[in-house]
């Protein structure tokens, strides 16, 4: 349902809600006045993405992906907002299948914006390890530096840290290849 729509449906059953109140009947009119206010919610939160975050937390990225995919046009289904966060789970869920084919939508989320710096700094933690896979060691460490200013609540320290180690381990790799004669 497009948002506009779920907008306009709020409106009237909040302004049904009051005019129950006008007319005397309180107990109807807060009931209906509160139901009006959760499908205000939804405008903001919609239901599919919290179903898909609930199942992504439980590690079910089968029906996560499959709440992701009744959002069909995530333009016009979501608000503008949570256009970020669409595509971070989507590049999550992506990222369990086909690791690198998850680059673009950490990037779209990146480039679309969101609000909690912690889900910017899941984002480029993902990218950094994209770019491990592929041996960019620099953007790697790019993408780490950015994820650790983000991390202002230190939530991902210990994943910042882990990457960081991995990344010295891939050093060490490099080493002991370049030093073995060939023959």
């Amino acid at each position: 349902m497009s948002n506009i729509v779920r907008l306009i449906i709020a409106c009237l059953i909040m302004g049904s809600g009051v005019t129950l109140c006008g007319f005397g009947y309180w107990g109807w009119g807060i009931t209906v006045f509160l139901l009006g206010g959760i499908v205000l919610l939804s405008f903001f939160y919609n239901e599919n993405m919290i179903m898909a975050q609930y199942f992504l937390r439980k590690e079910n990225t089968e029906k996560s992906e499959q709440w992701l995919l009744k959002i069909t046009d995530y333009e016009k289904q979501l608000y503008k907002g949570q256009h970020g966060y669409y595509n971070l789970l989507i590049g999550l869920i992506e990222s369990r299948k086909a690791p690198m084919k998850s680059e673009r939508y950490f990037k779209k989320a990146l480039q679309l914006g969101m609000s909690m710096s912690h889900n910017t700094a899941l984002a480029k933690i993902s990218l950094a390890g994209i770019s491990m896979a592929k041996r960019n060691k620099r953007e790697a460490q790019m993408y780490l530096q950015e994820a650790a200013k983000d991390d202002k609540n230190k939530l991902l320290a210990d994943q910042i840290k882990m990457m960081k180690a991995q990344m010295a381990q891939m050093d060490k790799q490099q080493v002991v290849r370049s030093g073995r004669p060939q023959f």
